[in-house]
């Protein structure tokens, strides 16, 4: 309710958009970073002519099945950009939207014809300003100089605990001036329309930073007893209290009325959008005539149309290559594939020299060179990942990889489960994935995250073994632009194993090698990563004792469960109980892998500080203990 006055002059002034059309490319981006609100947009849309919220649709609200949630999901209502409810993480994602803007108008907006053009605004309040993920994405936003990022702060100092004196008292507009925004003060937030338009007007006219608008509102304006109170925050008035606050506002209509003058009001924005997107089709058609290269690399970024052939980039392995670091492989697979996919770009959380993920052919994204597609995001692992997923919900043809150490991803989690649930093809680049790091210690050294990001719904965990894997992996990741991925790559060096295959990833789980016949081995040995090597080396010494032995590349689980029962069976034959999988993470999960008769050699305590080879022999990942665990089965 406090925020409504800003949101209606957004919606009803500032902004360009096609209702019937909420894909249209060049239209504004807004942004509820505070999620909660989310019935002020769904009213604004529904205003508006979006056929995605029908009064009966707000009738539902919050229930079973209705098109607006409990809060804004990009996946379930058009006309929103992103998932927001988090608190931080919508003014993070709006970073990432005006970052894909400044991008691809550099990239393409000709002096003739600056065929991208548009805002991104965000709502935020004070909860999200409490939360570290904003700072940092408005740090990154304010050095970027992403001049059309206009974010209101909803400065109504209520949060659910209370008035905001109790925990959060420092100046926010210091703080983004030290951030480098240009910041604006509307003091009159609950009836200053005029106020509110003069600070767009003036937020459009600073091209070279971000603008904050503080709009000092009060929270549930209107009520008569629970305006300006934490109880407003996260509950509904109540009957009476709504009834109380139709007559202090003067409003006699039934619910869910809208009167025929706010309804002939907002119903130009139909035939308004849909002149806009016009107008712009006939822009972009001039262009096309005159730049055809740019105008077809610029369409597969709109359509998310990839290249005919462009797999045929990704670099192949033999067993006679070099043994290398998977971190090494995956960044001559990224070098390939920039060549061949226009929308990828990404960069790492400061160690990006250790991470293996700069493009050598591209300068660095910044300030003054924002047509480059290497970017810098310091150490600031959460806010990049949901600056990704902006990028990503930008476009569907923008590929965003983004990287830091693997045990690190306990920074970005939040962004990362964000990707999944809202559809953001984000790649997750993680090195230093295992106990294999050595020497830097159990506070670097991953062990339940494998198993904790197999159990997230729609997001893909893959770990492969060598370059032949590693090529897979970013197939099938590029592929995949609805589900995210995260690729778990190893410090040290591991050999090219024979018989790995970009085919076999496709499939999550296949097998490598196998001396048995009619599907009947006598032991299954599954690895995955830097241990698949053990696994193959373990299988060699017991087929010269005469043993039938398959081994098996379990590169993603989810992918493999995805298979048919038919294909599944021909891996792991149901009738084969000895089975032994090693893996340097964590145990736990296996047992659906390998059965209740089966054993799973891996990591249930923290890692420790020593040379990789030494924790690995400590640890027991080892070929004799495949071996001994083998012949246990058998």
């Amino acid at each position: 309710m406090g925020c409504a006055p800003m949101a209606h002059v957004l919606y009803d002034e500032a902004m360009r958009y096609n209702p019937k059309n909420p894909k249209w490319f060049n239209r504004d981006r807004f942004v509820l970073s505070a999620g909660h609100g989310c019935m002020l947009q769904y009213a604004l849309l529904h205003l508006a002519g979006y056929d995605s919220v029908k009064e009966e649709d707000l009738k539902e609200f919050r229930q079973w099945g209705s098109k607006t949630p409990g809060h804004p999901e990009n996946f379930e209502t058009p006309g929103v950009e992103v998932t927001t409810g988090p608190l931080g993480q919508g003014i993070a994602n709006a970073v990432g939207l005006a970052l894909a803007e400044k991008h691809l108008a550099a990239r393409f907006n000709k002096p003739d014809n600056e065929i991208i053009d548009h805002y991104t605004y965000a709502i935020l309040g004070d909860g999200c300003q409490m939360e570290g993920i904003a700072n940092e994405a408005c740090s990154l936003a304010g050095h970027w100089g992403l001049g059309k990022l206009i974010a209101f702060y909803d400065d109504n100092h209520i949060s659910i605990d209370g008035n905001t004196e109790i925990a959060f008292t420092e100046s926010v507009e210091k703080r983004f001036e030290g951030l480098g925004w240009h910041v604006i003060w509307v003091k009159n937030g609950n009836t200053g329309y005029d106020e509110i338009r003069a600070a767009i007007k003036e937020a459009k006219a600073v091209k070279d930073r971000p603008t904050l608008i503080k709009v000092t509102t009060t929270i549930g304006y209107g009520s008569p007893n629970k305006a300006n109170s934490y109880s407003v925050h996260g509950s509904a008035l109540g009957a009476k209290e709504v009834d109380a606050t139709r007559k202090n506002l003067g409003w006699a209509h039934e619910p869910f009325h809208v009167p025929e003058d706010v309804k002939k009001h907002w119903s130009r924005h139909i035939p308004e959008g849909a002149a806009l997107e016009a107008e712009w089709n006939a822009k972009f058609a001039e262009y096309e005539k005159k730049y055809k290269e740019e105008a077809a690399e610029l369409k597969s970024i709109i359509n998310g149309d990839l290249p005919a052939g462009w797999e045929k980039a990704l670099p192949t392995y033999t067993p006679e290559s070099p043994a290398d670091a998977t971190r090494n492989l995956s960044q001559q697979n990224l070098n390939a594939l920039a060549k061949v996919l226009p929308g990828l770009l990404g960069g790492s959380a400061d160690l990006a020299s250790s991470n293996m993920t700069l493009l050598k052919m591209f300068g660095d994204f910044q300030k003054d060179t924002p047509e480059e597609r290497n970017v810098r995001f310091g150490v600031r692992e959460h806010g990049m990942g949901a600056i990704c997923n902006g990028i990503a919900l930008h476009s569907p043809g923008l590929i965003p990889y983004c990287a830091t150490f693997f045990v690190f991803t306990d920074y970005m989690r939040a962004a990362i489960r964000l990707s999944a649930l809202s559809q953001a093809g984000v790649i997750y680049v993680m090195t230093h994935d295992s106990i294999g790091l050595g020497e830097d210690g159990p506070t670097h050294q991953p062990i339940e995250h494998l198993a904790s990001f197999r159990a997230m719904p729609n997001i893909l965990m893959l770990r492969p073994a060598d370059g032949n894997e590693t090529a897979g992996s970013y197939k099938v990741a590029v592929l995949n632009r609805k589900r995210p991925s995260i690729l778990a790559l190893s410090r040290q060096k591991l050999p090219q194993l024979p018989g790995t295959s970009i085919e076999g990833v496709e499939k999550g789980g296949y097998t490598i090698s196998d001396n048995s016949t009619g599907n009947k081995p006598d032991v299954i040995l599954i690895g995955t990563g830097s241990e698949l090597e053990i696994a193959a080396k373990a299988a060699d010494d017991l087929r010269k004792e005469g043993k039938a032995v398959r081994v098996v590349s379990f590169v993603s689980w989810e992918l493999f469960n995805e298979q048919s029962e038919a294909y599944k069976e021909s891996v792991l034959p149901a009738a084969v109980s000895a089975r032994v999988s090693i893996e340097a993470g964590s145990t736990f999960g296996w047992e659906k892998i390998v059965g209740a008769k089966g054993k799973a050699i891996g990591i249930d305590r923290f890692g420790a500080s020593a040379p990789a080879g030494k924790i690995y022999k400590e640890f027991g990942i080892t070929k004799e203990a495949v071996i001994a665990a083998a012949k246990e089965l058998i």
